[in-house]
């Protein structure tokens, strides 16, 4: 499995690499929380070309990101479809109107459904990126130290780089898994039968995540035995200083999340309504 393919920290010279680890979460936590609690188009939509700038200036490659996409992609896709389903209506009931696009009884398709929709898709754009941006420009050291330095307890740090750190480890087993079970001759590519896959992965699945819990007590067990934790305080291997260019993307954060506070006010509520 070639590493190029994990998501995980990869090492990069963009701006975005820069960026002090901590200021990239309470950007990345702020700018979500604004998308997640309003329905307002128009901010969503500058949100999303600001997201998909941001990955962007990146450099990431996409085959880096493909396959947890894709991923997103699909369940994003089967969300809509869902919601559509058990609920065709619900748009008319939000935006008071009712404009007929398709008659078909009960999955009659209108323009209000199709917008409340559009804003479901527009919200997994807004933080997708981001959180990809989030998770393979910042590595868990800095992120780590940069916390400690905020005052969080530097055990709480330690385990979040720990987690980060975790992650492309299980992506590695989970192919080496699975490429080893394709040499014994159980299908798992594109070639294979959806079924057949679905069955493969969760052998795989639920096996990596017992080893996973082993693995954890493993390492528990060895920074117990070097005493981790004994001290108040530790040093770090390397840390990263708040620059002025850290507080201008803390600064756009809390300005985005502030100007959902206004469209609030404006649109009476979280949803824009241009039917009214």
């Amino acid at each position: 499995m070639n590493d190029d393919n994990t998501i995980g920290f990869h090492p990069g010279n963009s701006f975005i690499y820069r960026v002090n680890a901590t200021a990239k979460l309470i950007f990345f936590l702020l700018v979500s929380v604004a998308c997640m609690t309003t329905f307002d188009t128009r901010f969503l939509v500058l949100v999303s070309i600001l997201s998909i700038g941001i990955y962007y200036l990146s450099d990431l490659k996409w085959r880096q990101v493909s396959f947890v996409v894709k991923f997103i992609l699909f369940f994003s896709i089967l969300n809509v479809i869902m919601v559509f389903i058990f609920s065709p209506t619900y748009g008319e009931k939000l935006y008071g109107a009712k404009t007929v696009l398709i008659n078909a009884g009960y999955f009659t398709v209108t323009s209000q459904e199709l917008f409340y929709l559009l804003n479901v898709i527009l919200k997994y754009i807004c933080t997708v990126p981001l959180a990809l941006v989030f998770i393979m420009t910042t590595n868990p050291s800095l992120f780590a130290s940069s916390l400690n330095r905020m005052g969080i307890s530097y055990k709480v740090s330690y385990a979040v780089s720990l987690t980060l750190r975790y992650i492309p480890d299980v992506q590695r087993s989970y192919w080496d898994i699975s490429y080893a079970q394709q040499a014994r001759g159980i299908e798992l590519s594109k070639k294979g039968k959806l079924l057949e896959k679905l069955k493969g992965i969760t052998n795989i699945i639920i096996p990596l995540i017992l080893s996973s819990f082993e693995n954890i007590e493993k390492i528990s067990t060895a920074m117990q035995l070097r005493r981790f934790g004994s001290k108040k305080k530790r040093t770090w291997y390397e840390s990263q200083n708040f620059r002025w260019t850290d507080g201008m993307v803390l600064l756009v954060a809390v300005a985005l999340l502030l100007l959902t506070f206004l469209l609030f006010k404006l649109n009476q509520g979280r949803f824009y309504n241009p039917f009214n």
